[in-house]
């Protein structure tokens, strides 16, 4: 194991999430994130509601890293206007919407009945 390599590595990772955190969408995510957890706390969330309310939490992180890195990929090859271009980025973009969307259905699934229960 190459401890000095796989340090380099987490530093560069580190730096993704940097420039992750510089984008628009993922600004929001980010507040979405904390009003979530803050929310769990609130509602008192069992350890598996808390284990798949993490992951879907990271999901939606992943396909947003995954759909930024593709974005800035599209403009490094071209800055023009190109319609298989278009497509990827909008392909992309969709990736982050669907899971996105199931990370909804989801918190609605579980935060739902408790947060009627407290009313």
């Amino acid at each position: 194991m190459n401890v000095p390599k796989m340090l380099r590595s987490f530093k560069f990772a580190f730096q993704g999430i940097w420039v992750l955190m510089h984008e628009n969408n993922a600004r929001f995510h980010f507040f979405a994130t904390i009003v979530v957890i803050l929310t769990g706390f609130l509602v008192g969330l069992s350890n598996t509601e808390w284990s798949i309310i993490s992951i879907m939490i990271g999901l939606v992180w992943a396909a947003e890293a995954f759909n930024t890195a593709i974005e800035k990929l599209c403009d490094f090859v071209t800055t023009a206007q190109h319609p298989i271009i278009g497509k990827v980025k909008d392909l992309s973009a969709a990736a982050v919407l669907i899971i996105s969307c199931i990370a909804v259905i989801i918190g609605i699934i579980i935060f739902l009945p408790k947060i009627l229960a407290k009313l």
